[in-house]
């Protein structure tokens, strides 16, 4: 369903997206199994803000968006561009009929979403605003909304997360945000002292 993308490498101002290719390294494939991550060898696409690693089409990461591909119909909302991962595996669904994607950067939709539109003409709605303060129309409903804006995996995204989750209540039958189950998980273990 999720597969890596053909997204064009590229830079404008502080946002780039490059092709790397990961060595079948054991030193690595050492370090990664140590940290719990998932280390295949191969060339990926990973997009960075300055030095910060945004998101990238590695394995590990193609599993936490899988709940947003199989929930995706009718009108989709994807809140966050990043390298098109999500957008592409939703728009290969035939039960898919329209997205409407809401990205913050405007750089990264100069990067990423006229190949989409090249892609999918006609299918995608670009909108270039803060998913925190932006307001759907009052007559659209999303038959799945996922959320993913966070840079990294913290407890402290479950806040916005919610407030997301309450924003779209009645806008979204499904709605879900990356790694809001991990993070639940993660919490409850810091409140049992597990962690």
């Amino acid at each position: 369903m999720i597969e890596k993308v053909t997204v064009p490498e590229g830079q404008i101002g502080i946002y780039k997206i490059a092709k790397i290719e990961i060595p079948d390294n054991p030193i690595e494939r050492y370090r990664y199994a140590l940290s719990g991550r998932n280390y295949v060898p191969g060339t990926y696409t990973f997009l960075h803000r300055g030095n910060t690693l945004v998101m990238s089409d590695t394995p590990d990461e193609m599993s936490d968006h899988y709940p947003a591909v199989r929930n995706a119909k009718g009108h989709c909302l994807v809140v966050g561009l990043g390298i098109g991962m999500v957008l592409n595996a939703v728009l290969r669904k035939p039960e898919v009929e329209k997205v409407t994607v809401v990205e913050l950067s405007s750089e990264v939709l100069e990067l990423v979403a006229g190949h989409y539109n090249e892609l999918y003409p006609g299918k995608i709605e670009f909108i270039q605003a803060d998913i925190l303060e932006w307001k759907p129309p009052k007559d659209v409903y999303y038959n799945m909304a996922w959320f993913d804006i966070w840079d990294d995996l913290c407890i402290d995204n479950l806040e916005q997360m919610a407030k997301l989750h309450r924003r779209f209540g009645k806008k979204a039958e499904w709605k879900g945000s990356w790694g809001k189950s991990y993070l639940q998980a993660q919490k409850r273990r810091e409140r049992q002292g597990l962690w």
